[in-house]
């Protein structure tokens, strides 16, 4: 084994791209850089700045590869090709700028020197030139010259080529490259997994899909066509990361930690073809299952798909076409429905999911998995209360949207089922009952956070949020629907209701309407063996987070406020500081903030969620609800002046989990 160190131009590079020359292995992931990501890649180009090595692997045979996101078909390589280790994502973009990509339409100012995409500003704009023009194969940079000379720079003849050659050069400018010579494939997996870590820990995912493509050529493939045969089904986030670790699941029988990554790398090929087979059968009985029965059309209306899990993992382990009793099938409906209620997997998830897929091994696996949630005697109902200050981001916007299904309601505009109204990713559409727009006009009365409260959203299409509902007041459009819609969308009844005055009655009315039907929805599903008695939903100690923006003077403060064990804790917080904390989260990278002068722990976990200390609590949510929340909370920033001071001294008990989406909001 041996590694080459060598340098090759960029425009060499290209060429050896398009003949098949240099190949991307099984094991690499997606193209995923943004636009903003390559301008920056073709301005470091341009100013000399590093650009980092690229990391090859060459070997005397064949293995299976993957489509580059080039657009453009390679021609077969007439030798052996390289196979791209590290430097997917630089030299894709590449590729791209330099072959005049619709999505990499790189533009370039000549009198600021500034980079970015091409908008519809800057092709008006005559400073600003493509890239494209300028290095492509066919470029007449002498025209381009004397266009910019007719426009009235504010820079000399002679600079405006000096910019235009320097812009040329990033063509002729070298890469380093290492190669790796008769390397095996597990070898050069575990290599690719550590060098794209990017000194983070590793995700499981990774290593095992590494694994897995260096033992099983073709595997990942499978993987793909599985998750984009569930994607045409609506449920889209069954991606290759959920199916890994429903494999990774289906393999465990005992251990700590049932979903360690090296139960699957340990696993023999036939073993993980088994299990594989586990897997599909189980999503073959539970996507239907949630989809028909429950009426979930979609995985984006699923708070935790790992609640997903251990049904996948029951029902692969049941025999080809062998029936499961219809008690038991309600039974894991209704554990599905509670563990999301009680926030089951907002915390430590894999450990969470050891329990769970061990209770399927139980005589009883539907009462062993309500144990695990602390429902043994009595089943659940969810109150006005659960409901009150939720948002969209909440899990209870599954709830409400199950209750409008299971009552028969359709789009105002077409009448089609709500279910046929999710939007191109997916997402099931909605809109406000009370716009924003007739609530704000009514004096600044109501908050954001009220505003946009999860009994004032009803799951109908854009057609109806832009053709009837507009700026409008309910008391208006809603003359065009007709009473059994209405009622089929919990709209109460009360005309006085659908003013702007009465806009926190119509709030309180319509959680009651839900809360009903959510409970009766539970109580259809409910196991004989639990009595008619009742439980709150929330299985956990009362306590409370608040997130409020304040600003003024040209300074921002996000304050987290906590209630917990009968004290009240204030923590400051400087949002620019946590927005950079989130993005390096996004990488995969672990960081502190300040939080009222101490430090506090931003963290990411393997299933992409973002885990931050904040006095009693440490609050987990994803990367989305995070940012959503932040700007939420300074949506409708209160002065500064008005901004409560931090507690002197940290928590002095220990933290407990808390979901973000139970955070509440500050109504002004």
């Amino acid at each position: 084994m041996a590694v080459e160190r060598t340098n090759r131009d960029v425009r060499t590079l290209i060429a050896q791209i398009a003949a098949g020359e240099i190949m991307l292995p099984e094991i690499q992931r997606g193209y995923v850089w943004k636009a903003s990501q390559v301008a920056r890649l073709i301005e470091s180009l341009y100013r000399g700045y590093p650009a980092g090595s690229l990391l090859f692997w060459k070997t005397g045979r064949q293995h299976e590869t993957r489509e580059a996101a080039l657009g453009a078909a390679q021609a077969l390589p007439s030798v052996m090709p390289l196979y791209l280790l590290d430097g997917q994502q630089r030299l894709t973009s590449l590729f791209r700028v330099l072959t005049d990509h619709a999505e990499a339409q790189v533009v370039f100012n000549i009198e600021t020197e500034a980079f970015q995409n091409q908008s519809a500003a800057t092709r008006r704009n005559r400073k600003w030139v493509k890239v494209f023009d300028v290095v492509g194969p066919d470029a007449d940079v002498f025209a381009v010259h004397g266009e910019l000379k007719a426009s009235g720079l504010a820079i000399a003849d002679a600079e405006i080529g000096r910019r235009l050659n320097a812009l040329q050069k990033i063509t002729q400018r070298d890469f380093h490259m290492e190669v790796l010579h008769d390397f095996e494939y597990e070898e050069v997996a575990e290599i690719f997994v550590r060098v794209n870590s990017g000194g983070r820990a590793l995700k499981t995912t990774d290593l095992a899909l590494a694994t897995l493509s260096a033992r099983a050529p073709g595997f990942l493939g499978q993987l793909e066509a599985e998750s984009s045969h569930w994607a045409e089904c609506g449920y889209g986030a069954l991606d290759v990361n959920f199916l890994i670790k429903a494999l990774t699941l289906s393999l465990s029988i005992s251990g700590k930690q049932l979903s360690s990554v090296a139960k699957l790398t340990a696993a023999s090929r036939e073993s993980v073809e088994t299990g594989w087979q586990d897997v599909r059968r189980g999503l073959a009985r539970v996507v239907p299952l949630l989809r028909d029965r429950l009426l979930v059309p979609t995985t984006a209306l699923i708070p935790s798909l790992a609640a997903v899990h251990p049904l996948v993992v029951y029902y692969g382990r049941q025999p080809e076409g062998a029936a499961v009793a219809k008690e038991v099938e309600d039974g894991l409906l209704y554990w599905f429905l509670t563990a999301t209620a009680r926030n089951r997997y907002g915390g430590a998830t894999d450990t969470a999911l050891t329990q769970d897929i061990r209770a399927l091994d139980a005589e009883e696996p539907v009462a062993a998995l309500l144990e695990n949630l602390g429902i043994s005697e009595e089943g659940i109902s969810v109150t006005a209360r659960d409901l009150a200050g939720r948002n969209h981001q909440s899990p209870y916007l599954m709830f409400c949207y199950l209750a409008a299904a299971h009552a028969g309601a359709a789009d105002w505009w077409d009448g089609e089922p709500i279910g046929a109204t999710a939007d191109s990713s997916g997402k099931p559409q909605y809109s406000l009952v009370h716009p924003a727009a007739a609530l704000r006009g009514s004096g600044g009365k109501y908050s954001s956070a009220e505003i946009n409260d999860l009994a004032n959203i009803v799951f109908v299409s854009q057609q109806t949020a832009k053709n009837m509902i507009g700026s409008s007041s309910p008391a208006v459009y809603l003359q065009q629907v007709a009473d059994s819609d209405r009622a089929a969308h919990a709209i109460p009844g009360d005309p006085t209701l659908l003013e702007a005055g009465g806009y926190r009655e119509f709030l309180a009315a319509r959680r009651e309407v839900l809360a009903e039907r959510i409970t009766g929805l539970l109580d259809r599903l409910q196991p004989a063996f639990l009595d008619r008695g009742r439980a709150a939903a929330d299985g956990a100690e009362p306590g409370s987070l608040v997130l409020s923006g304040y600003a003024g003077g040209g300074r921002r403060v996000l304050v987290a406020e906590a209630e917990a064990a009968g004290r009240h804790w204030v923590g400051w917080i400087d949002p620019v500081e946590l927005e950079a904390a989130l993005d390096a989260a996004a990488a995969g990278l672990a960081s502190d903030v300040l939080v009222g002068g101490e430090a506090a722990a931003v963290r990411i976990d393997d299933e992409g969620g973002v885990a931050f200390g904040l006095g009693p609590y440490t609050v987990r949510g994803s990367l989305d609800q995070w940012r959503t929340a932040v700007k939420d909370a300074f949506e409708d920033a209160q002065p500064l002046a008005g901004c409560p001071e931090p507690t002197d001294e940290p928590w002095p008990g220990e933290c407990r989990e808390f979901a973000l989406a139970d955070a509440g909001a500050r109504a002004v």
